[in-house]
């Protein structure tokens, strides 16, 4: 069985034992989730939400995305700027799915 949650303004098909990595979620290593969010179980679709359904996980990781460089520049006015940015992540397992 598999379902559709949404976390981080993006939604994510997982099943059980899936390892998903979203936008950091509060937590230690180790530590238990629940996302109550589910838009979809199985074959039954939810509007917007499913009622009663929730997915739970494991906090496998906390990390950090690749660096992505912001650069704004407007052409003969001597305007730069560069920036950096690394998204927090977290590495989620998935362990049980409650329709």
């Amino acid at each position: 069985m598999f379902a559709v949650i949404k976390t981080g303004g993006k939604q994510y098909k997982v099943a059980k034992d899936d390892v998903i990595v979203i936008e950091r979620v509060c937590g230690d290593e180790g530590a238990k989730v629940n996302f109550a969010e589910v838009l979809m179980v199985g074959d039954k679709v939810g509007s917007p939400l499913v009622e009663g359904a929730s997915v739970e996980g494991e906090i496998v990781k906390q990390s950090r995305g690749e660096k992505v460089i912001v650069f704004k520049k407007r052409r003969r006015q001597g305007y730069k700027r560069k920036n950096g940015h690394r998204q927090e992540l977290s590495v989620v397992k998935i362990t049980d799915i409650k329709a």
